[in-house]
C-alpha cells in the first residue's frame, strides 16, 4: 500500500494524465496540480456538472496562489477575492484575464454551496480554466504559440439535450477549425478550409476515444491529490527559506517577478494571423505618420503632417529577397521592416532585415538610400504584437523592443544629427563620446559617484533586460540631493549628447512645484547661466506638451491622462490629500498617441521610484523608447527587480550621517491604554461630528459603545488620549527628549517657556479630521494660539503658505499634517517627528523619517530656532509603537485595503461609471448599512433627491446587478442576439447605478448623513500613560555590536594601526589625508550589513560600561571614532586602556589645560591672538588634526592668513604656538 503513494507513483499517474489531457497536459511542467484539477474539471463536466466547476474553482484558486508567490506578492490576503484584487494591483492583470478569473470563482463557489448544477454553466466555466491555463503558460514562457480548446464530447449524455451547450460546444469546435486554418502550402482557400476541418476532426475524434482513460486516470489519482498539495506546499516552504537566506536564490527570485511582469500584457492577447499581422502592421505605420503604398502605386514625393514625410512601400525587393516594407523619408531610402506571423522567431526576423539592409538590389534603390555606398541604418521587425528596432548608428548596436514604429520626422532628425557629426552620428554615441570631464566643484562625492554612474550605465547600455531600454538605479539618502543630481546629469545630456527631451516624473503632485525650481534655478557649471534661460522646463497641465520644452515634469497618472486623452475625474480625481490615486480600478492601458510618441523623450528620470514604476502604472513608462533612470532613498526587493539589479550608485543613511549630510535619530515612546487596547464610550448623551463641515450635534446612546485601538482617530477621537500623549510630549519634551535644550530658574528650578524654543515638530496624523482635533489639543496644552501650531494638508487653505511659514519662521513650531509632508518636501529645520498613526509600508516609513534627518547651516538654524546651536540630530517620538511593528518590504504604498474603501471612493466611483462588479456589492452593502441608521426624516429626505424611489429600492436593483443568476441570463439573451455578452452584463451594473451616477446632490446627502453617523467622542474615558521614555539598544545588542567591531579592526588591523599613527603630532602624514582615510573608514562600516555610524557605536560602548557618559545629544564624528579605534589598538578594557572620551570634550579640556599652563607661566595672550588660538582649537575639533595650510581659508584668511598669524605672534613664536597646540590636542 504504502508503494501507491509514493512520490514516484504520483508522478508517474500525473504524467500519464497530463499525456490523456489534451486541454491541461501542457501545464505539467508549471503545476502539476493544475493538470490534476482542470482534467478533473474536464471529465465531469457533463456527467457531474456540480464536481467539475467545484474542480475548475480549485483550478483557479490554485493559479492564483502559485502566481502570487512566484511574483512575491505580500499580504495578498486567503482568499480568491483577495488574491485577485493583489494580482490586479501588481499589474498581472490585463484584458480579460480578471473577468475569466471572478468567473470561475463566482460560479465555483455557487456550485460549491449546492445552487449550481447545469453543465452548460460547467462546459463554460471549463473553458474559462483552459483561456487561464493557457495565460499562465504563455505568462511563464512568453510564448506566443496558438493553442486551441478541444471541447469533449456531450453526446451519449443527458447534457447533450440542453440546446445552450450544444451551441456552446459547436462554437469551440468552430474556433478549433479557426486555429488549424493556415494558406501555407495550400493552392485554394476552399482547400486550406477543408484540410482545417479535416485536422480538427482528428482531434475531436482522438479525444472522444481517450475520454473513458481520462476519467479512469482521475479517479485513480483522486486519494493522493492531498498529498500532490502538500508536497507542492513544501516545495514552496522550501524557495521561501532559500530566499530569506541566500542573496542569490533571492535575486533569482526578483528577477523573476520583474520577467512575468514583463510577459503579463503580451500573455493577455490572443496571437494573431499572418493576415492579421499585415492589418496591424499597416495601421501601426499610418497611426506614426506613414504614406503605406503597394510597389505598383509608390510615390515617394507624399507630403505628410506635422510627424514627417513618409513613405513606407509594401513588398520591396532587395539583392538578397523581398523586404515587407521600405521605408523612405524626404525621398530617401533609410531602413526596413520585417513582417512576421505572430509566434515566430522574430530574431531570425531580424537576421533576414540586416540582409535586406545591408545589400540594396539595384542603382536606383542604390541612388534613393540615404547614404549610397553603407547599410540601411534603422531596422525592425514586427508580429503586430512585439515591434523590435536596431540602429546602426549607435555603437555597439544591439536590438531593443519598441512601442511603435517611429515618425518619420524622428529618423529625419536622427539622420540630420549623423550628417552634421558623423565621428558621433546618434544619441547614444554622443553619449559615449561627446560628454566632457565632469566639473566636480559644486558635487558631493555621492553626487559625483551618482552622475558618472548613471552617464556610464545609460551610455554603455547597462541594467538592459531581455530587450528593454537601459534601466540605472541610483540609491542617495534623503537629503543627499537627488534632485541636484538628476538637474546636473539632465543638463550634460541636453547639451553635449543633444537629447532631444527629458521626462522627470514626480511620486507627489506637490513636489512637482519643488522639481521644477530646481531645475529652472540651477547654475550651469560650464556658463554659470540659469536653466531656464538656455532650455524651457515645462510642469505638464491641460495645456499638454509643449513642443518647446525640453523637462517636462508630471506625475504618472498625469502623463497617463495626458497620453490617453482622460480627465482627471472619477478614478483619477484627486483625493482629500490633492492627489490622483495610485490605485484605481482595471488595467492602466495606453495606446498610440501621435502628439506623444514614443520617442518623445531620450531620458525618463522617476523620483521616488519605488511606487511609479511597479504594477500597472509600469505600462506607462514602457511606452516610451528611452532610458529610464531611478531615485530613491528606500529601494526594495521589487525596485532592484524593474532595474534589473543595476545599482549604479548607493549612498546609504548611515553613509549619509557619518559624512554629515544627515543627522541621526533617536527614539522616545509614549504609550497610554486607550492607544494600545482601545475604550469604551458610556450610554448617554455624547457629541458626534460631521466628517466634512466639522458641525457637531448630540445623539444619545442607549448602550456603551466599544471601539477598539485601529478606531482610535478614525471613527472615535478621544481626547483624553490626545491630551494625555500632547501632555506627556510637553512635560517630557526638555526634561528627556532634548534635556539640553531645558532652561531653568535658578532660584525655583521651574522650566523657562519663555526662554525656550519647541524644536520644530511634525505631527503625522491618520486623516484631515484627526489632523483638526490634534490642532485644538496642541494649542490647548501647551497654552499657546494659532500661530505656534497649525494643520498643513492640502485640504487646509493656503496650505503651501503655511508650509513656508513652517520652514521659515520661528513662531510656528508644531505642525500637523497627514501625507502632504510625509515624502520629498524639506523643512530642514526640523527636529522632532510625533507619529499618531502607523505605517505599514517600510519605504513609506522612511521617507516620512526622511523628513527629520536634513542638515542646515548654523546660520539658517539660528533664524527659526535661535540660541540652540547648530542641529544634531532628530528626535522620532512614537506614540503608536509605529518603531516597533514589522513593516511590509512592499512596493508602492496603498492607502486602502479593499476592506478599508471608504464611502466617499464607492460613491465617487459610481458618479464616474468606473466602479467594479465586487465595489457595487460593498456599495450596496455600505447603503444597506446606512438604511438601518435613518431616521424617518432623513428617508424622506433621501426620497425627494430620488423622484420617490426608496433607498431600499435602489440596493436591491444594486444587488440584483451582480446576483451570478441574473448575470447569466442577460449573457443567455446577449448570446441569442449576437450581442457582447460581458458589455451587457456591463450595462445591467450601469443601469443599476444609475440612480446614484446621475443624482451628485444624492450622493452628497448620502456622505454627510454617513459622516455624521461616523465619528463619535469618547468624552468619558480617561486615559493613562503606561510608558514614556528613551528607546535604546539593550546591553546584550550593545555587546553584540562592540564585538563585531573589535573583530573588524582586528581584520584590518594593519589598516587602523596606519590611521592613528597618522594621526599622533610627530607623523609627516598631511592632516588632511589623514582625515581622508579616516573618513573613508566610517563610510566603509556605515554600508549594509554593518550600518554603524560614530554614534551607534559610541551608543553601544556607553552602554557597555566603556566609554564615558558626557555629552549624550552631542553628535559623534569620525573623531569620536578615532578615539575609539585607539582605545581598541591599546587593548582596551582587558588591558586597563583609559575609557575613550569624546573628542570635542577631550580637545577643549586639553585647550583650557594649555592656557592655564601658558598663564601660570606668565604668557599673556591679547584679545586678537586669542581670537586665533581659539579658532585653531575649533579647526582642531573639527578636523582632528589641525593643518597649517588652514590658515589660508576661513575664518583666518579674513584676516590675513598665514601673514596675520605670523605677525599677530612675530615668526619664532608663531611656530612654537602651532607645534605646542598640534602636540596638545590632536586626538
Amino acid at each position: 500500500m504504502s508503494a501507491v503513494g509514493s512520490p514516484g507513483t504520483q508522478d508517474a499517474k500525473l504524467a500519464r494524465l497530463a499525456q490523456q489531457s489534451r486541454n491541461f497536459g501542457f501545464l505539467l511542467p508549471h503545476t502539476p496540480l493544475l493538470v490534476a484539477y482542470g482534467a478533473a474539471a474536464e471529465s465531469y463536466v457533463f456527467s457531474d456538472p456540480n464536481t467539475s466547476l467545484i474542480k475548475s474553482r480549485q483550478f483557479g484558486e490554485t493559479l492564483a496562489a502559485d502566481l502570487v508567490r512566484r511574483a512575491r506578492i505580500r499580504n495578498a490576503g486567503t482568499t480568491q477575492f483577495e488574491r485577485l484584487k493583489a494580482l490586479d494591483k501588481e499589474g498581472f492583470l490585463h484584458g480579460n484575464v480578471g473577468a475569466a478569473f471572478h468567473e470561475v470563482r463566482a460560479l465555483g463557489n455557487d456550485a460549491n454551496h449546492g445552487d449550481r448544477d447545469n453543465s452548460d454553466d460547467a462546459f463554460r466555466t471549463l473553458r474559462s480554466c483552459f483561456r487561464l491555463g493557457v495565460w499562465y503558460h504563455r505568462l511563464l514562457t512568453g510564448s506566443r504559440e496558438q493553442i486551441a480548446f478541444v471541447p469533449p464530447d456531450p453526446a451519449r449524455t443527458p447534457a447533450a439535450r440542453n440546446q445552450r451547450l450544444r451551441d456552446q460546444v459547436a462554437q469551440a469546435r468552430k474556433a478549433l477549425e479557426e486555429a488549424r486554418l493556415t494558406y501555407q502550402d495550400q493552392a485554394s482557400k476552399a482547400e486550406a478550409e477543408q484540410a482545417a476541418r479535416a485536422a480538427a476532426e482528428r482531434e475531436l475524434s482522438a479525444a472522444r476515444a481517450e475520454q473513458q482513460d481520462l476519467a479512469r486516470s482521475i479517479a485513480a489519482l483522486q486519494e493522493q491529490l492531498k498529498q500532490v498539495e502538500a508536497a507542492q506546499e513544501a516545495d514552496y516552504a522550501r524557495q521561501r527559506r532559500a530566499e530569506a537566506t541566500d542573496s542569490a536564490a533571492a535575486s533569482t527570485a526578483v528577477a523573476e517577478r520583474a520577467r512575468l511582469l514583463d510577459n503579463a500584457e503580451a500573455a493577455a492577447r490572443e496571437p494573431l494571423t499572418e493576415v492579421q499581422v499585415r492589418a496591424r502592421l499597416d495601421q501601426m505605420l499610418t497611426e506614426a505618420g506613414w504614406q503605406v503604398q503597394d510597389i505598383a502605386e509608390q510615390n515617394l514625393w507624399h507630403q505628410g503632417d506635422h510627424r514627417g514625410n513618409g513613405v513606407a512601400v509594401r513588398e520591396t525587393t532587395t539583392a538578397r529577397g523581398r523586404a515587407d516594407y521600405a521605408l523612405y523619408v524626404d525621398r530617401k531610402l533609410v531602413g526596413v521592416i520585417e513582417a512576421k506571423r505572430e509566434g515566430a522567431d522574430l530574431s531570425a526576423a531580424e537576421a533576414q532585415a540586416d540582409r535586406y539592409a545591408d545589400h540594396p538590389t539595384d542603382a536606383q534603390q542604390r541612388m534613393l538610400a540615404w547614404r549610397r555606398e553603407e547599410p540601411l541604418p534603422f531596422r525592425y521587425v514586427s508580429d503586430g504584437g512585439e515591434t523590435r528596432f536596431r540602429s546602426t548608428l549607435d555603437p555597439d548596436s544591439r536590438t531593443r523592443r519598441i512601442f511603435s514604429f517611429h515618425q518619420p520626422r524622428t529618423l529625419a532628425r536622427w539622420i540630420r544629427q549623423a550628417d552634421e557629426d558623423p565621428q558621433a552620428p546618434s544619441y547614444r554615441a554622443r553619449l559615449r563620446w561627446r560628454m566632457p570631464e565632469l566639473d566636480e566643484h559644486p558635487l558631493r562625492p555621492a553626487q559625483i559617484s551618482a552622475v558618472r554612474g548613471v552617464e556610464d550605465s545609460v551610455a554603455l547600455g547597462r541594467g538592459q533586460q531581455g530587450m528593454g531600454q537601459p534601466r540605472s538605479l541610483v540609491q542617495m539618502a534623503t537629503g543627499a540631493g537627488k534632485t541636484f543630481t538628476a538637474v546636473t546629469f539632465s543638463y550634460r545630456m541636453l547639451k553635449h549628447a543633444r537629447a532631444e527631451r527629458v521626462l522627470f516624473l514626480v511620486d507627489r503632485n506637490n513636489l512637482g512645484d519643488q522639481a521644477v525650481a530646481e531645475f529652472e534655478n540651477f547654475i550651469t557649471p560650464d556658463g554659470a547661466r540659469k536653466f531656464a534661460d538656455l532650455y524651457h522646463v515645462q510642469r505638464l497641465g491641460a495645456e499638454g506638451m509643449k513642443a518647446s520644452s525640453k523637462v517636462v515634469v508630471s506625475t504618472v497618472q498625469r502623463l497617463y491622462m495626458e497620453l490617453t486623452g482622460e480627465r482627471p475625474t472619477g478614478a483619477l480625481a484627486e483625493d482629500a490629500e490633492g492627489e490622483q490615486p495610485y490605485d484605481i480600478p482595471g488595467p492602466v492601458e495606453v495606446s498610440y498617441n501621435p502628439d506623444i510618441p514614443p520617442e518623445s523623450f531620450d531620458l525618463i528620470v522617476v523620483d521616488e521610484c519605488h511606487r511609479s514604476i511597479y504594477g500597472k502604472w509600469r505600462s506607462v513608462l514602457e511606452y516610451f523608447d528611452a532610458p529610464i533612470v531611478g531615485l530613491t532613498a528606500t529601494p526594495v526587493a521589487q525596485t532592484f527587480g524593474y532595474f534589473n539589479g543595476n545599482l549604479v550608485s548607493e549612498y546609504t543613511y548611515q553613509e549619509a550621517v557619518a559624512d554629515g549630510v544627515n543627522v541621526d535619530f533617536s527614539v522616545y515612546e509614549i504609550g497610554t491604554r486607550i492607544t494600545a487596547e482601545g475604550g469604551v464610550i458610556a450610554q448617554g448623551t455624547i457629541p458626534v461630528r460631521d466628517r466634512r463641515t466639522r458641525r457637531q450635534r448630540y445623539e444619545d446612546l442607549d448602550e456603551d459603545v466599544e471601539y477598539g485601538a485601529n478606531q482610535v482617530g478614525v471613527g472615535v477621537i478621544s481626547k483624553d488620549q490626545l491630551r494625555t500623549v500632547i501632555r506627556t510630549f510637553r512635560e517630557r519634551l526638555f526634561t528627556e527628549i532634548f534635556p539640553e535644550r531645558g532652561k531653568r530658574d535658578g532660584s525655583t528650578g521651574e522650566l523657562l517657556w519663555d526662554e525656550m524654543y519647541v524644536p520644530k515638530t511634525l505631527i503625522f496624523a491618520k486623516n484631515d479630521n484627526h489632523a483638526e482635533e490634534i490642532v485644538e489639543v496642541v494649542r490647548d496644552v501647551f497654552g499657546k494660539g494659532n500661530d505656534f501650531c497649525a494643520k498643513i494638508t492640502h485640504a487646509a487653505k493656503k496650505a503651501d503658505e503655511r508650509l513656508a511659514d513652517f520652514r521659515n519662521l520661528p513662531q510656528l513650531r508644531i505642525a500637523v499634517t497627514v501625507d502632504m509632508i510625509a515624502t520629498g518636501t524639506d523643512v530642514k529645520p526640523l527636529e522632532c517627528l510625533l507619529f499618531l498613526r502607523d505605517v505599514k509600508s517600510w519605504a513609506y516609513f522612511e521617507q516620512m523619517k526622511g523628513r527629520g534627518a536634513r542638515t542646515l547651516s548654523l546660520t539658517e538654524f539660528e533664524k527659526v530656532t535661535p540660541g540652540v546651536g547648530p542641529k544634531t540630530r532628530f528626535v522620532i517620538v512614537d506614540a503608536v509603537g509605529v518603531t516597533q511593528k514589522k513593516k511590509v518590504d512592499a512596493a508602492p504604498l496603498e492607502r486602502h485595503t479593499e476592506k478599508q474603501v471608504s464611502l466617499e471612493k464607492l460613491l465617487r466611483k459610481a458618479g464616474a461609471g468606473t466602479i467594479e462588479e465586487e465595489e457595487v456589492s460593498t456599495l450596496a452593502a455600505r447603503l444597506a448599512k446606512l438604511d438601518i441608521q435613518m431616521t424617518p426624516e432623513e428617508r424622506g429626505e433621501i426620497e425627494q433627491l430620488t423622484g420617490g424611489r426608496p433607498l431600499k429600492e435602489i440596493i436591491h436593483g444594486m444587488i440584483r446587478a451582480v446576483s451570478v443568476d441574473d448575470q447569466q441570463k442577460v449573457r443567455d439573451a446577449a448570446h441569442l442576439t449576437g450581442r457582447d455578452p460581458e458589455r451587457e452584463v456591463r450595462a445591467l451594473i450601469d443601469h443599476a447605478v444609475q440612480p446614484l451616477a446621475a443624482a451628485p446632490k444624492l450622493r452628497a446627502r448620502l456622505l454627510e448623513m454617513r459622516r455624521a453617523k461616523d465619528i463619535l467622542y469618547d468624552e468619558t474615558s480617561r486615559d493613562e500613560l503606561v510608558t514614556a521614555g528613551a528607546v535604546v539598544e539593550d546591553e546584550a545588542a550593545s555587546r553584540d555590536v562592540v564585538t563585531s567591531w573589535r573583530q573588524y579592526i582586528e581584520d584590518n588591523r594593519d589598516e587602523i594601526a596606519a590611521i592613528a599613527i597618522a594621526f599622533s603630532a610627530d607623523s609627516d602624514t598631511p592632516p588632511a589625508d589623514a582625515l581622508r582615510r579616516l573618513q573613508n573608514v566610517a563610510r566603509a562600516i556605515a554600508r549594509p550589513p554593518r550600518a554603524w555610524t560614530p554614534d551607534r557605536l559610541w551608543t553601544a560602548y556607553e552602554q557597555v560600561g566603556e566609554a564615558a557618559l558626557r555629552g549624550a545629544h552631542a553628535r559623534r564624528t569620525a573623531a569620536d571614532l578615532l578615539a575609539l579605534l585607539r582605545y581598541e589598538l591599546a587593548g582596551g578594557a582587558e588591558r586597563g586602556a583609559p575609557q575613550p572620551i569624546p573628542h570635542e570634550e577631550r580637545v577643549r579640556e586639553r585647550y583650557a589645560a594649555w592656557l592655564t599652563r601658558q598663564h601660570q607661566a606668565g604668557v599673556r595672550f591679547s584679545d586678537r591672538q586669542r581670537w586665533w588660538l581659539d579658532h585653531i582649537a575649533a579647526a582642531t575639533i573639527e578636523r582632528v588634526r589641525f593643518d597649517t595650510a588652514d590658515l589660508d581659508y576661513a575664518p583666518f584668511a579674513a584676516r590675513n592668513g598665514t601673514d596675520g598669524f605670523l605677525a599677530e605672534f612675530g615668526e619664532r613664536q608663531a611656530e612654537h604656538i602651532i607645534d605646542d597646540l598640534d602636540r596638545e590636542l590632536s586626538a
